[in-house]
C-alpha cells in the first residue's frame, strides 16, 4: 500500500504541472486560477477536519499560518502559475525540483549550519544544470521571456524553501493539530493572497474561462492535485518517514517532461536533457544524506543499535 500510493504522489505532482499549463492557455488569469485552486482546496480539508473535530476555526486567526501561507503557497505558486505563461511544464517542473538545494543554501548561508563536501559538490552541480537549462533561450524566438519565465520560478523555489524550514517551527508548535490541518490553514492564507493580487493585478473574464479545458484544469489541480496528492503525501509521512515521500522530486520532473512532450508537444533539446540530468543529479548529491536513510540497515548494524550502552 505504501509503494502504490507513493506511486501515485509521483504522477499526480508529475501531471499538476501539465494541468496549470492547460489552465493558462486555455486563457485561465495565472493569479486567479492559482488562487481559486488552493484557497477551495484548503477550505474544503480545513471544513472537513473542523467536522471531525480535528481542527478549530481560531487556528486561522494565528500569524504562523499567514506567513506559512506566504511562503508556501503565495510566494511559491504565484511564480509558478506565472512563470508557466512562457515556460513548457516539463521545465517548470524540473525548475521546481531545485528546492532542496535553495533549502541547504539557506542553512548554510542565513542559519549557518555545517554541510557535507557531497552537498556542495551537489548545489554546484545543480545550479550548473539550471544554467544548461536556460542556454537554449539565448538562441530562440521569444528567449527574453522565457528567461524571465525561469528566473521567476527560481525566485518562487527561494519562497518554498524559507517556507519549508519556518513549517518545522510551526509543526513544532502547533503539535494539537495534523499538519493536514496546518497545511490548509495555510492554503487558504495564500490562496486568498493570490485572489487579492489577482483582482489587483488581471482582467477576470468568467465567461472565457467557462471551457472543457479550463474548467477541467482547475478541477483537476483543486481535487486531485491539492486535496488528495498533498493528502497522500503526509500520510506517506505519517507511515514511512519524512525523507521518503519527498523523493518524488526526483521522479516527478521526468514524468511531467514525458507528459508534456508526448501530450501537449512540448520540445525537449539534447542542451535541456543534458540541464534536466544535471539538475537532478545535484539534488540527489545534496540529499545524499538523508536519502542514506532509505537503506535499510544489515541485522548486524541493528543488533548493536539494540543493545544498551
Amino acid at each position: 500500500m505504501i509503494i502504490f500510493n507513493y506511486l501515485i504522489v509521483c504522477i499526480i505532482f508529475g501531471t499538476t504541472f501539465l494541468a496549470i499549463k492547460v489552465g493558462i492557455d486555455a486563457a485561465m488569469p495565472p493569479f486567479f486560477s492559482a488562487g481559486i485552486r488552493f484557497f477551495l482546496a484548503g477550505l474544503i480539508i480545513f471544513l472537513w477536519m473542523v467536522w471531525k473535530r480535528k481542527a478549530s476555526f481560531k487556528l486561522l486567526l494565528r500569524k504562523e499560518m499567514l506567513l506559512s501561507g506566504i511562503c508556501l503557497t503565495f510566494g511559491t505558486f504565484s511564480a509558478l502559475y506565472w512563470g508557466e505563461q512562457y515556460v513548457s511544464s516539463g521545465i517548470a517542473a524540473v525548475l521546481s525540483a531545485t528546492g532542496p538545494l535553495m533549502i541547504l543554501l539557506l542553512q548554510v548561508i542565513v542559519m549557518r549550519h555545517k554541510t557535507s563536501f557531497f552537498s556542495v559538490l551537489g548545489c554546484i552541480i545543480g545550479f550548473a544544470g539550471v544554467i544548461l537549462l536556460l542556454l537554449p533561450s539565448l538562441s530562440i524566438s521569444g528567449g527574453t521571456w522565457f528567461l524571465m519565465g525561469c528566473v521567476v520560478i527560481l525566485i518562487g523555489e527561494l519562497f518554498y524553501s524559507s517556507g519549508a524550514l519556518y513549517s518545522k517551527q510551526v509543526i513544532q508548535k502547533f503539535q494539537e493539530f495534523s499538519p493536514i490541518t496546518l497545511n490548509a490553514a495555510q492554503m487558504m492564507h495564500g490562496g486568498l493572497l493570490m485572489l487579492l493580487l489577482s483582482v489587483l493585478t488581471e482582467d477576470i473574464h468568467i465567461k472565457s474561462m467557462l471551457t472543457t479545458q479550463a474548467i477541467g484544469s482547475l478541477l483537476y489541480l483543486i481535487v486531485i492535485g491539492s486535496m488528495i496528492g498533498h493528502s497522500l503525501f503526509y500520510w506517506l509521512v505519517a507511515k514511512t518517514n519524512p525523507v521518503f515521500p519527498s523523493t518524488w522530486l526526483y521522479i516527478s520532473p521526468l514524468i511531467a517532461l514525458a507528459f508534456g512532450v508526448l501530450f501537449y508537444r512540448e520540445t525537449l533539446t539534447w542542451i535541456t536533457g543534458i540541464g534536466v540530468i544535471t539538475i537532478i543529479a545535484g539534488t540527489v548529491l545534496t540529499n545524499l544524506k538523508n536519502l542514506a536513510q532509505l537503506i535499510p540497515r544489515s541485522k548486524t548494524e541493528v543488533t548493536k543499535l539494540q543493545k544498551p550502552a
